[in-house]
């Protein structure tokens, strides 16, 4: 007598595709490769001690995550430090970073920033200087600063938007650049704003549901 259900055998049976979140449901891979990543700028308040850079930039190279720029410098308290990343991840991947960067023991407060937030980068333009009066004129026209000069080269140096610095550089680039130096973005919030506050209620309640759906790995 035969037994068990009617149909083909385990290993004739087709296998869904897809990854399954943490409730056991399986999450449709063409639902979730249409989340379109998007840039964003998180900033981190740490504690200012050695090592915090690395745990940072560990975090990152563990995920996988894609880093556009890093930067980290002192704040008006000796004992902290502000790291300001500029990512580019989905939804779902910005989310994880927020959390991955919460766990982190010398982590005080994390904030994903309004796009309207004050952003700013710096750049030093070497250029050949044969035509000294053009090159002045475009670095007029971006309100660069001459930090050297010679018979042979230029350098100036220029702060403001990413979309700015690479507008400069394209610029100049006609008279020939020799070297570019670029830091990554760093940002504050506008107004009275914190830059980077406490997790709020309704972040806490936006990660609680994002964990469900894409939950992170534990370290």
């Amino acid at each position: 007598m035969k037994r068990g259900l009617e149909g083909p055998a385990p290993e004739e049976r087709p296998t869904p595709e897809g990854r399954r979140n943490k409730q056991g449901i399986r999450i449709d891979p063409e639902v979730e490769a249409k989340r379109e990543p998007r840039r964003t700028v998180i900033s981190a308040l740490v504690k200012h001690e050695p090592g915090v850079l690395s745990d940072v930039s560990a975090l990152f190279s563990r995920r996988q995550f894609n880093i556009e720029s890093l930067t980290v410098g002192p704040t008006k308290t000796d004992e902290r430090a502000r790291i300001t990343v500029v990512v580019e991840e989905p939804d779902p991947g910005i989310d994880q970073i927020k959390k991955q960067l919460r766990k982190l023991v010398p982590v005080i407060s994390v904030r994903e920033l309004e796009p309207d937030a004050m952003q700013r980068e710096l750049a030093l333009i070497k250029v050949d200087a044969d035509d000294p009066a053009q090159v002045s004129a475009v670095a007029e026209m971006y309100d660069a600063t001459t930090v050297d000069s010679s018979p042979e080269t230029a350098t100036f140096q220029i702060t403001g938007s990413r979309q700015k610095i690479e507008a400069a550089i394209e610029t100049f680039s006609q008279f020939g650049i020799r070297e570019i130096a670029q830091t990554g973005t760093t940002a504050l919030a506008r107004g009275t704003e914190e830059t980077a506050a406490p997790i709020s209620a309704t972040e806490s309640a936006t990660e609680q549901s994002t964990q469900q759906e894409y939950p992170a790995d534990d370290d």
